[in-house]
């Protein structure tokens, strides 16, 4: 504890104001989402209208007093604001009311804090955590800051205060030399995968929009999916078969939230590097949320922040078990797929995304028939490896006719390790020009 606050409790106040700039609102049911996401009892909402924020307490002194009297009232030990607070505002606040007073982004906090597994989402959840604690510190030691002078009469040759910012500043720089090494470990992966010619694919998306439900139903993985905010926060990668394609990379990424806080897409930066590095980001978006183009517009922010929103996107409208919808795919001028509604709830149109992360990510798809002679079996043996060979039967002379499709890369690298031109096989139809 950095600096001495009263004992925090479970059962919270929530104040939520209403401003008239339409960028610095909240959505009071999201806040309550976040709540009950972090585990705590909200006993009663405060809420108000402002033109702007009281530079002491932010609610002003008429609503301070009412904010004093439910605490009373319900008994309650917390009060959580669904609004980024000053940390004066928030010293003020708490001198006020003499209990604990939680802002939006410390709240957020508390909720990465108690979801994050892994190693590395612990590291960043702690950087996030240092970085926020660290601008609140001058605040809860000014009892300690002044030091004695004189003869005889000096104090310790460093205050409590330095004490502190001395060890944080330490901490958050051993956070950081573990974090790169982790960013360099990704780093190596997604070179190998590259080399690999392994496409890599990013779910990104609001959160509670149902992404790690449709992971899991992709990839038969076992990631924690519940209705509740920030569910996960860990990323998972798993491969996933497609048609025409092979392998690729499926990467479960962080949900995004309504102003998020800056610190925390400088914390997670490793973690959304995914997105950033992928072939194709596939957008799940909780169709049945009648707040979804905001949503929609907060995550795409978050992708401009990053660098992401330059990858090709694929929008997957989830949850139409809530919606009198039935799956399609919706198409764009040039007949590429744009949307897929599906639900992974109940996998209802799952088929329809393999079909469109086949025709997004597929690479120069060559489809034709190829009649060989008995002793190139090898090339048969290779084109049933790679699930090439659509059909096959035999001619008079019993000489095998395979149908065959895959994508040109597939094919010219099977050549090349048999020693073949691939052109000799192929109809005049699909050759490539000498030029290119």
């Amino acid at each position: 504890m950095f600096f001495e606050r009263p004992d925090a409790g479970e059962t919270a106040v929530l104040v939520h104001v209403d401003f008239p700039d339409e960028h610095a609102r909240e959505d009071p049911g999201e806040f309550l989402e976040l709540v009950r996401s972090a585990g705590a009892v909200a006993a009663t909402l405060l809420t108000a209208s402002r033109s702007r924020p009281d530079t002491r307490t932010f609610i002003g002194s008429g609503k301070l007093v009412e904010l004093r009297a439910m605490l009373v009232a319900h008994q309650a030990e917390l009060v959580i604001f669904n609004h980024g607070l000053s940390p004066s505002q928030q010293r003020n606040l708490e001198g006020e009311l003499n209990c604990r007073v939680l802002d939006r982004t410390g709240l957020i906090l508390d909720i990465f804090a108690q979801r994050a597994r892994t190693h590395e989402g612990k590291l960043q959840v702690e950087l996030a955590q240092l970085e926020y604690v660290s601008t609140r510190l001058v605040r809860g030691w000014t009892h300690l800051e002044r030091q004695a002078g004189g003869i005889g009469a000096r104090g310790p040759g460093e205050t409590q205060l330095e004490t502190d910012r001395r060890l944080l500043r330490g901490r958050i720089k051993a956070i950081h030399k573990q974090l790169s090494k982790v960013r360099r470990q990704r780093e190596q992966n997604r070179r190998a995968r590259a080399r690999a010619e392994i496409n890599s694919v990013s779910l990104v998306g609001y959160t509670n929009a149902g992404k790690s439900t449709l992971f899991n139903a992709l990839t038969t993985a076992e990631v924690y999916a519940a209705d509740q905010l920030f569910a996960t926060l860990d990323p998972t990668l798993r491969r996933l078969e497609v048609d025409d394609v092979g392998p690729v990379v499926m990467a479960d990424t962080v949900g995004f939230i309504r102003h998020l806080p800056h610190k925390l897409v400088e914390a997670f930066q490793a973690t959304l590097q995914e997105a950033v590095d992928a072939a194709l980001l596939v957008h799940v978006i909780d169709a049945a949320d009648p707040d979804r183009e905001l949503n929609v517009g907060q995550v795409n922010d978050v992708l401009e922040e990053i660098g992401a929103d330059r990858v090709p996107m694929l929008k997957v409208m989830n949850k139409i078990d809530r919606l009198d919808s039935a799956p399609r795919i919706d198409r764009d001028g040039n007949g590429m797929p744009e949307t897929v509604w599906l639900s992974a709830k109940d996998g209802r149109g799952l088929d329809l995304l393999h079909q469109a992360l086949s025709e997004r990510l597929a690479d120069d798809v060559i489809d034709f028939s190829l009649s060989l002679e008995p002793q190139q079996g090898k090339l048969r043996a290779g084109l049933h490896e790679l699930n090439a060979v659509r059909a096959e039967h035999f001619d008079e002379n019993g000489r095998p006719i395979l149908d065959v499709r895959l994508p040109r890369r597939d094919f010219n690298q099977l050549m090349a390790r048999l020693g073949e031109r691939a052109d000799t096989y192929l109809p005049e139809a699909l050759q490539v020009p000498a030029e290119w």
